[in-house]
């Protein structure tokens, strides 16, 4: 079963997203999800590690995304090099557990980006939560990207599309 989740074409694509960086924490970092003229929208922003901080991210609004039998997520994307992750979340809370996979989009062209299932990791702030239940894809109500792990500076990540296969 595929699922397109996103097409980042859509005039409405990026609605209902929003950034949520380390300003939640008294960091210095910055982004946002912004729709291009041409066909895909851009994550983009800069990373600070002043104050404590070290990430940037932006998240959709809480909505059905469930995919039953997905086996894995696949991005349209092109990037710059840096290490992104794709989260998930299974309920509409701010804050809880997420489930992150990590990957590097190249930056010459568009490229799909296949994450099985099996890459995700549960993680509560940004640490391990071992006591999680495995990822449901059945259960997905939020989606989000990520750059963090001391990548400081900016960066900018392209998306065409991302669906559940």
């Amino acid at each position: 079963m595929v699922r397109e989740l996103f097409r980042f074409d859509a005039p409405d694509a990026i609605a209902g997203w929003s950034a949520i960086d380390d300003r939640v924490m008294g960091g210095r970092s910055r982004s946002a999800l912004r729709k291009t003229i041409a066909a895909y929208a851009t994550f983009s922003g800069e990373v600070s590690l002043a104050n404590g901080g070290g990430f940037a991210s932006v998240r959709s609004a809480p909505q059905d995304l469930g995919a039953p039998g997905a086996c894995a997520y696949a991005l349209e994307a092109r990037g710059d090099g840096k290490r992104y992750k794709l989260s998930l979340r299974t309920d509409d809370a701010f804050d809880g557990i997420s489930f992150q996979a990590a990957f590097v989009a190249p930056a010459a062209a568009f490229t799909t980006i296949r994450l099985p299932l099996s890459a995700f990791v549960a993680g509560f702030r940004g640490r391990p939560c071992a006591s999680a239940p495995p990822l449901d894809p059945a259960r997905v109500r939020q989606v989000g990207l990520v750059v963090a792990d001391g990548q400081a500076g900016p960066f900018e990540l392209d998306l065409r599309v991302l669906r559940a296969e």
